[in-house]
């Protein structure tokens, strides 16, 4: 049923709005208001040239980014940039308390280092890399999250927003054919890479193993996995087993989990993005959870 504009507030607003630019748009035509010249395109990627970075520098940037990192302690920070209106909204009342040398720039300065595409929000954050975590460490959680070959940085920050949302212990990820810790993985993560442990290992069928001697239940998502997850699950420990983008689980990985399941959809649309499926199997893997 459509709304009535009368009794309606957003659909008034709408309405209106419309009418307005109907208005506007007419003015145009007849040449009593001027036509606005089209919006200069930004540089490309294509136009810039990436400074050099030594392998322990990390350039953080965005707001919550960066945010969250100076609120990590296990985080080692060597220099901060920023617009005074970035350092605002931030809420650094004084530079001066974080102990490390900070510099106030123009977005322009922030578009030379990083690129113009890069949405740095007027704030770039120089560290080192996270300490490196080992699976030992992780014995006490009762969800991990493990990625198969995941390439895509924005699709493993995702992830790892999922993985926080959802309490998992650890994103388990592949040294190879996997992104590195970086500005951009750590921006599409949104703070997450400060909050959950990123472990990249060398083997991961000997990962897996590792983590079944810990007691985890490894569980491969596969669109033809041979039972639905929630008829899957088992045990109070879960490690979740998602594979990349295109090629899913590796066949080394399909043998070494403990099972292989699907996540069950009735519409035409069989698969999903990985960051999806990934957010879908922690919720599930949840309930199993608080039921065990």
């Amino acid at each position: 049923m459509a709304k009535d504009p009368k009794t309606d507030k957003s659909a008034r607003d709408t309405h209106y709005a419309t009418l307005r630019r109907q208005v506007r748009d007419a003015k145009r035509e007849r040449g009593e208001i001027p036509t606005p010249a089209p919006q200069k395109r930004r540089k490309s990627n294509a136009d810039w040239t990436p400074p050099p970075i030594a392998p322990d520098q990390v350039l953080l940037y965005g707001l919550h980014t960066v945010r969250a990192a100076l609120d990590n302690p296990e985080r080692k920070l060597i220099k901060l940039s920023a617009t005074q209106n970035a350092l605002v909204r931030l809420e650094i009342a004084s530079v001066e308390n974080l102990g490390i040398p900070f510099e106030t720039v123009t977005p322009q300065d922030l578009d030379k280092i990083l690129g113009p595409e890069a949405i740095h929000q007027g704030v770039l954050l120089e560290t080192r890399p996270l300490p490196v975590r080992r699976l030992e460490a992780l014995k006490e959680s009762p969800l991990l999250l493990v990625l198969d070959q995941v390439t895509d940085p924005h699709n493993v920050g995702a992830i790892m927003r999922s993985a926080v949302a959802f309490g998992a212990g650890a994103v388990i990820t592949t040294q190879r054919h996997s992104p590195t810790e970086s500005g951009v993985l750590a921006k599409s993560a949104s703070g997450a890479l400060e909050m959950i442990p990123y472990i990249q290992v060398g083997n991961l069928a000997d990962a897996l193993g590792e983590l079944h001697n810990l007691g985890f239940f490894t569980v491969g998502l596969d669109s033809e996995g041979p039972a639905p997850m929630e008829e899957t699950l088992s045990g109070k420990r879960i490690a979740l087993v998602l594979g990349s983008e295109g090629k899913g689980l590796r066949q080394k990985t399909r043998e070494t989990v403990s099972a292989l399941a699907r996540l069950d959809m009735p519409g035409e649309i069989k698969s999903l993005n990985v960051s999806n499926a990934a957010a879908i199997a922690l919720y599930a893997t949840r309930q199993h959870l608080a039921r065990a």
